[in-house]
């Protein structure tokens, strides 16, 4: 058990006792529970498996691999239009994680199986994304934070351009262009770790929001 995880859980303001028992279950696994991106994530062999994600009209399981899992009955869900690899379990409720704890635990038994394999879903090329007109505006007017930009790896820039376009109001657009604009003149990817506490290099895993002050 992780003593990060406890206290996420403990200051969950939703879902708390829906993220206690998947934790539970996953537990009983052959996972290893660990904390990254702010959130418990579970890993075999140093490889993530699944996260709990707790939102605010529901909590789920992310499985990192789940796009390769057999799921005949349709029960894994896509996150977001970008994603991949990735599949959700959605819960709403103890009853319902109680009702399909067998699946769960099937699922991660899969997931375990297929990195044990090394088998992983085969991604197609991302699709390259236009830039928001408020940063070509800005590009024009910037050529130091343009050429920065330019110079974040491929992965790094589309991360970007996922959350800027994450919104059609043009103010919202700019309010997050200049709030990340210091990250990306340091060369950093939108989850990379900024404030060096992280064990996790280059990626935060949220370390400096229990850094004692």
């Amino acid at each position: 058990m992780n003593a990060m995880v406890d206290a996420y859980i403990k200051n969950l303001k939703n879902w708390k006792q829906e993220a206690q028992l998947l934790r539970d279950i996953l537990l009983t696994t052959e996972l290893v529970e660990e904390f990254k991106w702010s959130r418990p994530c579970y890993t075999y062999n140093g490889k993530n498996i699944v996260g709990i994600v707790t939102l605010k009209d529901h909590c789920a399981l992310n499985i990192f691999n789940g796009a390769a899992l057999t799921d005949p009955n349709g029960i894994l869900i896509i996150p977001g239009e970008h994603t991949q690899a990735g599949r959700w379990m959605k819960f709403d409720s103890i009853a319902t994680i109680n009702k399909q704890s067998k699946i769960v635990k099937l699922f991660i038994k899969e997931a375990i199986n297929l990195e044990q394999h090394g088998i992983k879903l085969i991604k197609s090329q991302p699709l390259k994304l236009p830039l928001p007109v408020e940063l070509e505006n800005l590009f024009k007017k910037d050529s130091k934070l343009k050429n920065a930009f330019n110079a974040l790896t491929p992965g790094r820039q589309r991360a970007y351009l996922i959350y800027f376009s994450g919104t059609k109001n043009s103010q919202t657009i700019i309010n997050r262009i200049e709030k990340y604009a210091p990250k990306i003149l340091c060369g950093k990817g939108f989850n990379d770790c900024t404030c060096g506490l992280s064990k996790r290099m280059p990626t935060c895993d949220g370390s400096h929001k229990f850094a004692k002050t």
